[in-house]
């Protein structure tokens, strides 16, 4: 089948995507919901479900954005594979005298259902309400493919799994950003719009929280992530440098991610741009063609709006 005729039977019927890639880390004991909140970004009350917020340093940029998740046993924190090796050190190291222990969930199956409630799956496991792509669905909780197989069997004998492409597509049309494309170790959260959906400004402190404070309180930041379209609906190419027609020398910002939009039935992107950028008149080049420039559009977030 076409990835638009996927598009539509998993907006229709719901669909599985694996998450498995990803970083998950457990912590257990009676200081945990106290130790978490002052790591991330976000309000976490222990009751909060799946909850996308950031862990910062101490100069406010991100060490990654993570889901939070609340179990029975445990509190789940799963990130980008990328940031494997990096985030797992930085979450031990303010583990000093707080009743809190540490577990890598990573070899754990963790699976979201896209477009399916946890009613619709609960004779099956325990799932609970998430909207990590933009639209209303749920997390399962992690388990053991080994051990549980009949869990996978169950789900896809139900529901399609999506694929990759089709994942991406749907990531970029509700305009949601990821390690690797938009958001890297030197990303603040405000550039991204995560102060937006991952930041609690009324919460207690936590590691980075006085400098995304005081971006707040200033009102803005050098540059922030938007949508672009183009007239033509030519694709664009991730990496393409952004400039205006008045001065394609210089360089205003740069596209990171693209897709075709089967919602749209056009091609869209989400890309950087300075915040001295025109509003008009911008045009992308890419890096195999420097001296072809797409006309490109600014568009506002999400692509498509979801329920």
């Amino acid at each position: 089948m076409s990835l638009h005729t996927d598009y539509e039977a998993v907006k229709r019927n719901g669909g599985i995507i694996d998450l498995s890639h990803r970083v998950k880390l457990a912590f257990t004991g009676a200081d945990r919901v106290r130790y978490l909140n002052g790591q991330i970004t976000a309000r976490l009350d222990g009751r909060n479900g799946v909850l996308p917020t950031c862990v910062t340093t101490a100069k406010g940029k991100l060490c990654a954005d993570v889901f939070v998740s609340t179990w029975q046993d445990y509190i789940l924190l799963d990130a980008d594979a990328a940031v494997a090796d990096s985030l797992p050190a930085r979450m031990e190291k303010y583990i000093v005298a707080d009743d809190v222990a540490l577990a890598d969930f990573s070899a754990k199956t963790l699976l979201h259902c896209i477009g399916i409630a946890p009613a619709q799956i609960a004779e099956i496991t325990q799932a609970m309400p998430s909207t990590r792509f933009g639209i209303s669905g749920c997390d399962i909780q992690p388990f053991d493919h080994e051990a549980q197989p009949a869990i996978w069997e169950k789900l896809t004998a139900r529901f399609a799994v999506v694929s990759e492409e089709l994942a991406e597509v749907l990531r970029i049309e509700a305009g949601i950003p990821r390690w690797g494309f938009e958001l890297n170790e030197n990303t603040l959260p405000a550039e991204a719009g995560l102060d937006r959906t991952h930041v609690d400004f009324k919460k207690g402190c936590y590691i980075g929280q006085e400098v995304i404070s005081r971006i707040k309180s200033v009102g803005h930041v050098n540059r922030a992530l938007l949508g672009f379209l183009t007239p033509n609906r030519e694709l664009l190419s991730p990496g393409s440098r952004i400039s205006s027609m008045e001065d394609p020398a210089k360089n205003l910002g740069i596209i990171t991610s693209a897709a075709d939009s089967p919602a749209l039935n056009r091609p869209i992107a989400l890309g950087y741009l300075h915040r001295s950028a025109p509003n008009f008149g911008l045009m992308a080049s890419a890096p195999d063609a420097p001296d072809a420039p797409v006309p490109i559009e600014i568009t506002t977030l999400p692509f498509q709006k979801q329920n």
